[in-house]
């Protein structure tokens, strides 16, 4: 598909999130086009909208993230929104954390094609071994992988204190923090926020929800016995 059989709202987007690196952007799109759906990365009605319904709406979330952060990208699947960002911002140290060798070889296959200087683990964020080789990140990111209360327990073990959980979420963002805050403040996250990422370029801008995690309560020093 490239650029050129997409709307001008489109391409004006895509220029102006990636700039100079638009061509990465498209050869990312190329490479889902051609093997998403036989590998089971995308659905087939997704195909027709890979700019602005992924890609674009994966790497607006940029906006939210720090220069220079390390970011792990949990449940990586295609990509989203761990290689958008890394073409966007190749400022940050990117991590995409997969469980599926499948995927993961799609990952690395994807990493390597577009010369992107990202790394690409296998696991689960829940895992042990896990935590202790990803944990103290800066922020974290998650795309259609689980309700808000058991991603937070999932990933906000993985980030830094004050570092934050950026969460790609639909419509249904402040119900999930209403029926999911007090999971959240267990799994040692603060007040969630919802923001809305590339209004001044997308359509429909992204919605995310910002979680940041707390810094751990000091303990209380034990009385002594007389």
């Amino acid at each position: 598909m490239g650029l050129d059989g997409v709307a001008a709202s489109v391409r004006t987007a895509a220029s102006e999130v990636f700039g100079d690196r638009v061509e990465q952007a498209v050869g990312y799109v190329e490479l889902l086009e051609r093997h998403g759906v036989e590998r089971g990365l995308i659905g087939p009605r997704e195909v027709d909208r890979l700019w602005e319904r992924h890609v674009l709406n994966s790497a607006v979330i940029g906006e939210r993230i720090p220069d220079g952060a390390r970011v792990v990208d949990v449940g990586s699947g295609a990509g989203l929104p761990g290689v958008p960002l890394a073409i966007s911002r190749p400022d940050l140290d990117i991590v995409l954390l997969e469980p599926m060798a499948r995927r993961v070889d799609w990952l690395a296959e994807v990493a390597e094609k577009l010369e992107l200087p990202i790394t690409v683990v296998r696991g689960r964020a829940e895992e042990r071994q896990v935590r202790e080789e990803l944990g103290g990140a800066d922020v974290v990111t998650a795309r259609a992988v689980a309700p808000l209360a058991r991603l937070a327990g999932w990933c906000l073990p993985l980030v830094r204190a004050q570092g934050a959980l950026v969460a790609l979420k639909g419509a249904s963002a402040g119900e999930e923090i209403e029926r999911d805050r007090v999971a959240v403040r267990k799994a040692g996250g603060g007040e969630p926020e919802v923001f809305e990422c590339g209004a001044k370029v997308l359509e429909v801008p992204s919605t995310v929800v910002v979680i940041h995690r707390l810094p751990p309560k000091p303990s209380r020093p034990r009385g002594r016995r007389s």
